[in-house]
């Protein structure tokens, strides 16, 4: 897995007060809780950074319309830029 992830241009990042701050509202507002808070950080972490969109498989705590709606209502109040949430699946093309 370390051979593969040298092979993609990424740069890691700490989690800062910032992000904390969101993750910890994510709980706060009963969207998360705390024993998903390494979602909540994660999910932090893309509103910080300003991320498109988030791209996950994890339908029971992030990609679901109670995770998706509580996201944007935090990015809405918190003045940051809207975070899209979606599954893989959404940006593979079919055949016709």
């Amino acid at each position: 897995m370390y051979q593969y992830l040298k092979q993609i241009n990424y740069t890691p990042i700490q989690i800062t007060d910032s992000m904390s701050a969101v993750a910890q509202q994510i709980i706060d507002m009963g969207i998360l809780t705390k024993k998903s808070y390494d979602d909540c950080q994660h999910i932090a972490a893309a509103v910080i950074y300003g991320c498109d969109c988030i791209i996950s498989w994890n339908f029971k705590h992030i990609v679901n319309i109670k995770t998706i709606r509580g996201v944007r209502a935090i990015t809405n109040l918190r003045g940051y830029k809207p975070v899209e949430i979606i599954n893989p699946s959404v940006l593979l093309e079919s055949e016709v």
